[in-house]
C-alpha cells in the first residue's frame, strides 16, 4: 500500500523542525523528504541527511528537467524544492512521507497530492516571540534574521490555506497536537 503525505510549514523559528524530529521518533512510518537547496549548509548540517545542497545552477537545470514537484527562489539564487523521483520512491516503499517546506511550497504540494496529503502550519505565539527564537538559536546574522521576520508576515498570511494550524506557544502541547493530527490522519 502507498504512503500518505504529511506536510510542515512555518515561518523560520516557529519550532517546526523540532516538531518534525520528534515525530519521527514516533512509530508513524514517517520517513523525511529531504529537500533541495542551493544554500550552503548551516551548522552539522549533511549533503543527503538534512537537504541535497546543489548550485544555483545545477538547480536551475533540474527545474528545466521539470524534476521537482514544487519549488522555489526563495531568496535571490536561495532555492529549495522537492524532487520528484524521491518522494515517488517512498511512497511506492509504503512510507509516510513529511516534509519540511516554506508556505508556497506545502500549498503546492497539497495542490499537487490533495487527499492523500495532510497539511499543517506551525504558528509562532508573536511575531516577538518569532524574533527571540532566532536569535537565541544563533546561526543568522542580524539581517538575515530581519529578513525572516519580514518574511514571516507573509507566511502568516498562508496559514489558512493549510489543513491544521498549530500554534507553538508550549513546545510540549504543540508536539502532543501534531501527533494526535497525524495518527488520525493516518489511521483513515
Amino acid at each position: 500500500m502507498k504512503g500518505k503525505l504529511i506536510i510542515f510549514s512555518a515561518p523560520s523559528g516557529s519550532g517546526k523542525s523540532t516538531i518534525i524530529n520528534f515525530l519521527l521518533e514516533q512509530n508513524l512510518n514517517l520517513a523525511f523528504s529531504i529537500s533541495a537547496t542551493s544554500r550552503p549548509p548551516r551548522g552539522k548540517e549533511q549533503h543527503g541527511v538534512d537537504y541535497f545542497f546543489i548550485s544555483p545552477e545545477e538547480f536551475r537545470q533540474r527545474i528545466a528537467c521539470e524534476e521537482f514537484i514544487e519549488y522555489e527562489e526563495v531568496y535571490e539564487n536561495r532555492f529549495y524544492g522537492t524532487l520528484k523521483e524521491q518522494v515517488e520512491e517512498q511512497l511506492n516503499e509504503g512510507q509516510n512521507v513529511i516534509f519540511d517546506v516554506d508556505v508556497v511550497g506545502g500549498c503546492n504540494l497539497k495542490n499537487y497530492y490533495g487527499e492523500r496529503a495532510l497539511s499543517i502550519f506551525i504558528q509562532p505565539p508573536s511575531i516577538d516571540e518569532l524574533r527571540k527564537r532566532l536569535v537565541s538559536r544563533g546561526t543568522d546574522s542580524p539581517e538575515v534574521i530581519e529578513s525572516r521576520v519580514a518574511k514571516a508576515g507573509f507566511e502568516l498570511g498562508f496559514a489558512d490555506k493549510f489543513d491544521k494550524i498549530i500554534v507553538n506557544d508550549d513546545l510540549e502541547k504543540a508536539k502532543q497536537e501534531a501527533l494526535s493530527t497525524i495518527r488520525e490522519f493516518l489511521a483513515n
